[in-house]
């Protein structure tokens, strides 16, 4: 293994599992001409300097989906941890179950709700795989 793989900066990224009232949770394609074109994620985005990671999410939530949503409305999930050649990603999952507005796909080709099991059929960014899991255990009979 090289053992400089991961030794750069990190990257805080947050991602929102939206939740709706079926137990669903929300996933957008990736655009054409980005890194990762077609693949499912959770929306989200970088935690820039100064914000905290709550905040980031309200406003990557608002930048991506046009929703509203109040920063105690967003729980923290879980995390993955992954070594990039040229940095090391820590991207922090939160559940939330309250918003204002519906999901338009400002910044994705497509937008889906999927129960957490059929995640599983979906292409997505290796780092939110682990997230599929997690979803499953906490949203188990919470519909």
């Amino acid at each position: 293994m090289d053992k400089n793989v991961g030794r750069g900066p990190l990257l805080l990224v947050v991602a929102a599992a939206l939740v709706d009232r079926d137990g669903r949770v929300l996933v957008q394609q990736r655009p054409a001409g980005t890194a990762m074109a077609g693949l499912w994620e959770f929306p989200g985005g970088k935690v820039e300097a100064g914000e905290t990671p709550e905040a980031a999410l309200v406003r990557e939530l608002a930048e991506e989906l046009a929703l509203e949503v109040d920063p105690t409305a967003v729980t923290p999930l879980t995390f993955a941890s992954l070594a990039l050649p040229e940095r090391h990603l820590l991207l922090l999952l939160y559940v939330c179950r309250d918003w204002i507005g519906e999901p338009a796909a400002l910044a994705a080709d497509a937008l889906a709700w999927h129960y957490p099991g059929a995640l599983r059929g979906l292409a997505m960014p290796p780092a939110d795989l682990p997230f599929i899991a997690a979803l499953e255990t906490a949203l188990a009979g919470q519909a």
